[in-house]
């Protein structure tokens, strides 16, 4: 049995997962545990619970859309969407080690954003820092950093994600100010971390939606060389499901 000074001391290393595993063992009828079979027991206990407060952090820092994950990828829909292809992008994150981007490309509706998400959220499953963002959203924050000073801090903290996660990007011409703002951070980002982008506009067209040639061409050099494109087709998710819905409801 553990003395009560002894708890006290273990709850202020905030040890509370040790302390939930000793009183389990003591109000277990099994064969008895040897020191050391408890003691490994303990530490597995609170190397579980602090691996999975270190994943709450992330998630809550990713601020993902929805509970997007890669378990619950509808592969049914005609959408262009090759299972193998993004099995392998899921399956251990190898792409955020190896600093690739991925674009997903299609109209709207057919899913872009929740596989954005999904494989956004296996990589804070796989350890890695994750943050997502509508591009509006995004030019916004950056606007409003360069009029209060505070630029480079928010640049430097871009620079930080390990993958960040863009959303509907492309959608409306850029101006001066927005084009030079991504390049800083694709400049500080290329080839030492991944963005996944979300567009509605085809790869090609990029281009022309960001204007400035010169600009235009140092950002995608920084995006396409090491990029994975996932090209998306079809009617939207949206009307599908609800079709769906609506061919399961009993008649009336």
């Amino acid at each position: 049995m553990l003395h009560q000074p002894t708890i006290e001391k273990l709850m202020a290393m905030r040890l509370e997962a040790m302390v939930d595993a000793w009183k389990a063992f003591e109000q277990s009828e099994d064969q008895p545990l040897s020191f050391e079979e408890k003691l490994s027991l303990m530490v597995d206990r609170l190397w579980t619970s602090r691996q999975n407060l270190a994943l709450e952090r992330r998630l809550r820092h990713a601020k993902l859309r929805g509970n997007a994950c890669v378990e619950d990828i509808d592969y049914r829909s005609p959408r262009g969407l090759d299972r193998n292809v993004v099995r392998a992008l899921a399956v251990d994150s190898a792409w955020v080690e190896r600093h690739e981007n991925i674009f997903l490309v299609g109209p709207t509706g057919v899913g872009k954003s929740f596989l954005a998400c999904a494989l956004a959220h296996k990589a804070c499953r796989d350890g890695y820092l994750v943050l997502y963002i509508r591009a509006s959203a995004l030019f916004r924050d950056l606007a409003l950093a360069r009029a209060d000073g505070s630029l480079r801090n928010l640049l430097a903290r871009l620079s930080r994600v390990d993958v960040l996660v863009i959303d509907d990007w492309a959608m409306a011409p850029m101006s001066d100010s927005e084009r030079r703002d991504f390049w800083e951070i694709c400049e500080e980002r290329y080839q030492t971390r991944s963005t996944i982008l979300t567009s509605q506009v085809p790869v090609a067209g990029w281009h022309e939606q960001i204007g400035d040639p010169t600009l235009a061409d140092g950002i995608l050099d920084r995006l396409v060389h090491n990029a994975h494109r996932i090209e998306m087709s079809g009617e939207s998710m949206r009307k599908t499901k609800t079709a769906r819905a609506q061919k399961s409801q009993p008649p009336s």
